[in-house]
């Protein structure tokens, strides 16, 4: 878990009146990312949890299909920032030398356009069984989750991705600045603990954008819920995964994609 720093700050009242106080703020450093010896990307992160970073990264990036596929990974802090090594098996590294190439030929060259957008809307794996929860079980998430939130609680500044039961009990919760980082961490997470979703769902404080609709797909995850609204392309993307999606969930309501 990441430590926020504290640091002084002017307070000014609307009155005119003005204090020094101590705020908590949170971390954001860069992370390259290095699979196999190759460089892939970098990240801007919370530094907490980046080894389940690594593996949720790395399976949501399609480079492995699960633990067995991750032989190592290492974190490395320098002065500027941290790096993530990650070795993956003999199995998968052709997809990490097949994706390096894309990123490169992408910025040399003009007639990639076509390939790019193929590689970013490429076929989700698709659930015959739809979610079977209960809804209730959302707000019975929602109403616990800020007590599972300690660097979120101190900056108001991270984003949070939980992992619930389907009767909405919550079992793991990852924070991050960025909400994908905070999706790789929870995924990456289950993943290192052999976690399955098992009929739960996951509960993400940010909008529903279509990279996390990929995530919850690609992880297995029968049902995605989020604090605020989704996109077109997330809905779209959803139900060609036939993922289950509750958006702009409220204490006392939510909305049920209708399809």
């Amino acid at each position: 878990m990441t430590a926020a720093l504290t640091l002084p700050f002017e307070w000014i009242g609307a009155d005119g009146s003005a204090d020094v106080r101590e705020r908590a703020i949170a971390e954001e450093v860069p992370v390259a990312i290095e699979c196999n010896g190759l460089g892939y990307a970098v990240l801007m992160a919370s530094p907490g949890d980046l080894l389940d970073m690594g593996y949720g990264f790395a399976l949501t990036e399609r480079l492995i299909d699960d633990a067995g596929d991750m032989l190592d990974a290492e974190v490395h802090a320098l002065e500027h920032g941290t790096v993530l090594r990650l070795t993956l098996s003999q199995r998968v590294a052709n997809r990490v030398s097949d994706r390096v190439r894309h990123r490169t030929a992408d910025s040399s060259c003009g007639l990639c356009g076509v390939e790019s957008l193929e590689q970013a809307l490429r076929p989700l794996p698709s659930r015959s069984m739809p979610w079977a929860g209960d809804d209730q079980a959302i707000f019975t998430a929602l109403q616990a989750l800020e007590k599972t939130q300690p660097l979120g609680a101190a900056t108001r500044a991270v984003h949070a991705a939980a992992a619930c039961t389907q009767a909405g009990a919550i079992r793991l919760v990852r924070e991050d600045v960025g909400r994908h980082n905070a999706f790789d961490k929870l995924i990456g997470a289950m993943l290192r603990e052999g976690l399955s979703w098992d009929q739960g769902f996951a509960l993400l404080t940010s909008r529903c954008s279509y990279e996390l609709v990929e995530k919850a797909a690609l992880s297995g995850c029968p049902m995605l819920a989020t604090i605020s609204a989704p996109t077109a392309l997330a809905l779209t993307r959803a139900r060609s995964a036939g993922l289950e999606l509750r958006v702009l969930t409220r204490p006392d309501a939510l909305l049920r994609p209708i399809a």
